[in-house]
């Protein structure tokens, strides 16, 4: 009788603290910023731009990593980036408050040259989203709405473009198709949307940064995420780099969270995305 108490106790005592162990461990995670380091390797790159280092930062969703954001801050400088790439999503809808994320963009900037595009948040907020552009703009944010800029490094140019996000009602593929150009040497695409995949192949765009999917909010070990918006479940661009043909994409987990509140085994992440002529 003694010994099947002992056993009983001992299996609540496990039970307990494999239970509190992962609390702790789904909480850490949830805080526990990541650098994680790409290397894209492109025939069309100009040969200056081999080493050429961008700082991605997506969704984060007004979260504060540190006091103003000082552990993502410090996280960016550290990368050493030539510019900071910001894939949309830098507010929530649900939650808005402008000022943390033009607090966050004034000190990014004095880190390295800012890009932006904008995710589906920000095409929630009406008045909000004014402000924030207009923040943006006075801080010297590049803004790429349906548009493209020549970034020049070394003597040679490559072209960036930007697109809104889709809930802004724009068409993806129109847009596009009038932006790229087969003159330019090397495009690099900024858009909130991975499921957009194959439109951004078939315009012909060497390198596509995206966020928007959380890295499946949920992941699994050999499985992947989740669930995605715009993807539903198991999909199919969660997080990382996507190949198809000459086109290449970077999906980033992201910052922070949206109708979800919490991660799994899917910590926030920076990506430092460092190109290579071939």
């Amino acid at each position: 009788m003694k010994k099947n108490v002992l056993r009983k106790r001992i299996i609540l005592f496990v039970t307990v603290l494999l239970s509190v162990s992962l609390i702790v461990w789904v909480i850490w995670g949830n805080s526990a910023l990541v650098l994680n380091t790409v290397t894209v390797a492109s025939k069309n790159l100009p040969k200056s731009f081999s080493g050429f280092r961008i700082a991605h930062v997506s969704d984060l969703h007004n979260t504060q990593m540190g006091d103003e954001n000082e552990k993502l801050l410090s996280l960016i400088k550290s990368a050493n980036p030539d510019i900071i790439a910001l894939t949309g999503d830098i507010i929530d809808s649900r939650d808005t408050d402008v000022d943390i994320a033009l607090d966050f963009v004034k000190n990014a900037v004095e880190i390295a040259p800012c890009y932006y595009v904008t995710g589906n948040h920000e095409a929630r907020v009406g008045a909000d989203f004014e402000k924030l552009e207009s923040g943006l703009g006075e801080l010297g944010v590049m803004v790429l709405r349906n548009d493209k800029t020549a970034l020049e490094y070394g003597g040679e140019k490559i072209t960036i473009i930007g697109l809104d996000d889709r809930a802004f009602g724009i068409d993806v593929d129109r847009i596009l198709e009038s932006l790229s150009c087969e003159e330019d040497s090397f495009t690099l695409l900024f858009s909130h949307r991975p499921e957009l995949f194959d439109t951004y192949v078939k315009n012909e765009i060497d390198l596509t940064l995206s966020g928007h999917a959380h890295g499946g909010q949920i992941r699994l070990p050999f499985v992947g995420g989740i669930v995605a918006p715009g993807q539903g479940l198991f999909p199919k661009y969660d997080a990382g780099l996507y190949t198809e043909g000459d086109s290449k994409m970077v999906v980033s987990r992201g910052i922070g969270n949206s109708i979800v509140p919490l991660r799994f085994n899917n910590r926030p992440e920076v990506i430092l995305i460092e190109l290579k002529a071939e």
